[in-house]
């Protein structure tokens, strides 16, 4: 059974220059370099291909680590984003068998964020990673309607991954640790996904796709907090002028990663509330590195041969319009 990999991270040094050369950079970057993460995050080579052999993996999709180009000024993000493109287009050229990427977009400069989406649709990305807001646009705000019109005309799925969230947020909710202790809640451990959730949230409510009903958004982590509290979020529905519930845009429009986490409970909440041919695995790498052994005890956790074919390769294959 094939087994694709959909958040499969990599980095650029060129932009991650740029973003520590940023007035404000990005701390979130040092996550990308504790052990050996940034020498695995700039392989697309032999030693990736050598870990996803040992994990059992035959396919990943790549995608920058956050921030991507979002937190550049719009030239900028214009270049790197390009540039950024056609490297991960050209390791996908050079082995094929193993490779997909997802596209980066220069978000803070909205005006040419669609062109870009469909430059790299044409190279071959199959779908792109954006993160929840750009600066103090949020990604809901009408200047992006254009990029997921695109989006969804162009068939490119939408993974929404979590990214730091802003200083006004850090200070009224994250503050009063150590700075590791900090930038930990802000971010792994609780922040990065609340900012998601709210994110892919407001997506709905803005009725995103009630104008554009083909888009299909990705969330990792399994729903980024939000299949957890649908019933409540259902609630905003009818106030917020919903033609359908939260829940059900959730079942029509969102696939669900496990980002590398292969808890078994998390698994039979999600197909409570979603079902099995909208989830889909990875394993966040390198900063989550899950041994095959453990991939295969997790698989054991689906009802049927069909759900653990759908979540290993199928469903991925369907919506990223890989042929395998």
């Amino acid at each position: 059974m094939p087994l694709i990999a959909i958040e499969e991270h990599w980095s650029k040094p060129d932009l991650t220059a740029a973003l520590h050369a940023l007035p404000q950079p990005d701390e979130s970057l040092v996550l990308g370099e504790m052990d050996d993460n940034q020498e695995r995050l700039e392989d697309l080579e032999a030693r990736r291909t050598a870990t996803m052999d040992a994990q059992g993996i035959d396919l990943s999709i790549l995608a920058l680590i956050p921030p991507g180009s979002q937190s550049l000024p719009p030239r900028e993000a214009l270049a790197m984003s390009r540039s950024a493109n056609d490297v991960a287009a050209a390791a996908v050229a050079r082995n094929p068998a193993r490779f997909r990427s997802l596209s980066t977009l220069p978000m803070s400069s909205p005006k040419d964020v669609a062109a870009e989406l469909e430059r790299a649709a044409g190279m071959g990305h199959v779908g792109t990673m954006v993160y929840g807001r750009s600066g103090n646009l949020f990604l809901d705000d009408p200047v992006y309607d254009e990029f997921f019109g695109a989006a969804s005309e162009l068939r490119q799925p939408v993974f929404i991954h979590p990214q730091l969230p802003s200083t006004g947020v850090r200070d009224a909710s994250y503050r009063g640790f150590d700075p590791m202790t900090e930038l930990a809640l802000a971010t792994f451990g609780w922040g990065w996904h609340m900012d998601t959730a709210t994110a892919a949230l407001r997506l709905i409510l803005r009725g995103t796709f009630d104008r554009h009903p083909d888009l299909q958004v990705v969330l990792g982590h399994w729903g980024e907090m939000l299949l957890f509290w649908l019933d409540r979020a259902d609630s905003i529905s009818r106030i917020a002028g919903l033609r359908r519930s939260v829940s059900d845009y959730i079942r029509s429009n969102f696939y669900i990663t496990n980002s590398g986490m292969l808890n078994p409970a998390l698994l039979q909440h999600a197909l409570s509330v979603t079902s099995v041919d909208r989830l889909i695995f990875s394993t966040d790498y390198p900063f989550q590195r899950p041994a095959e052994e453990e991939i295969r005890s997790f698989m054991g956790h689906f009802s049927s041969e069909a759900e653990r074919q759908q979540f290993s390769f199928r469903n991925a294959a369907s919506v990223f319009d890989i042929h395998v």
